[in-house]
């Protein structure tokens, strides 16, 4: 508490002293946070702790300066920011929380119950939640029945999340409230025909169609990663990095070998290319 006291206290001066922190708007300030939450997602991929440390602080800042414009304008503060979340925890946690605990400053894990007070619905319908999929399962309907909750299931999906993102949350959404695969190895039949159509499209030359069932055949490898607790989105990362460090070697051989890649033939390069693939499967002399 005291660290954050701290951190709210510099925030305030720089707001005061510094020219760069004094013009700062929720407009000017939305393109950085963007930019840090990635480089946060980057750290955390990469398991690279002291990153994961200094990003995170950096997301805090944005945080925190966007409830210190908030609090300029009088709309709200930290403390706000902090005891809505608190409550919605509570609001959201009946398997852990008790409802009379929303709005209480030191709220009290259940079996804690109010003298005189019995469970009240909301409660007795979802406190029983023991497992994972239970939880997840009841969230879906809770925060429809939150004040200012999401109206319909996929409401709760933001439009700007990034397509893959978009498409697996779309589908966890869905299959939270019962519409999902019986069985989850049903699923690759599903892949395998929207794969067969895209094939088709393609062979067509029809451009048109041919994307359309490029996007119905991912939506279909999303839907099996999910059934099986793959998330989608950290394997491409990972595939992503993987290629880069190979194409990397690649083209650091080939300088040395005094070529451009451009110069180098197709077979050329596979071959770096499986060194590289060598390279990374053999152990580091530092382990």
């Amino acid at each position: 508490m005291a660290a954050f006291g701290r951190y709210l206290d510099i925030l305030d001066a720089l707001r005061e002293n510094c020219p760069w922190d004094k013009k700062q708007t929720n407009e000017s300030l939305r393109p950085n946070t963007i930019e840090e939450t990635f480089e946060l997602c980057d750290a955390l991929i990469k398991d690279n702790k002291a990153e994961i440390c200094k990003e995170l602080g950096d997301v805090l800042l944005h945080i925190c300066f966007y409830a210190k414009i908030g609090e300029e304008k009088g709309d709200f503060d930290i403390a706000d920011v902090c005891n809505r979340s608190g409550d919605k925890l509570i609001f959201r946690h009946p398997h852990v929380y008790h409802p009379s605990q929303i709005g209480v400053a030191d709220p009290k894990p259940l079996p804690y119950v109010p003298e005189n007070e019995s469970n009240d619905t909301a409660t007795a319908e979802f406190s029983t939640a023991k497992t994972v999929s239970q939880v997840l399962d009841n969230w879906e309907q809770i925060k429809q029945r939150e004040k200012d909750g999401n109206k319909t299931v996929l409401s709760g999906v933001p439009n700007s999340l990034p397509s893959l993102i978009k498409a697996y949350r779309i589908q966890d959404k869905a299959c939270h409230v019962g519409f999902d695969w019986e069985k989850r190895e049903d699923v690759w039949q599903k892949v395998r025909e929207e794969l067969d159509e895209l094939q088709a499209e393609i062979q067509r030359g029809d451009t048109e169609k041919s994307t359309r069932e490029l996007g119905d055949f991912l939506f279909s490898v999303i839907n099996a990663a999910r059934l099986y607790k793959l998330n989608p989105d950290n394997a491409l990362e990972h595939t992503n990095q993987k290629f880069i460090r190979r194409f990397n070697y690649v083209e650091s051989r080939s300088i040395e070998m005094g070529k451009t890649l451009k110069d180098m033939t197709l077979g050329e390069m596979d071959k770096l290319w499986d060194e590289a693939k060598k390279a990374e499967s053999e152990p580091s002399e530092n382990q």
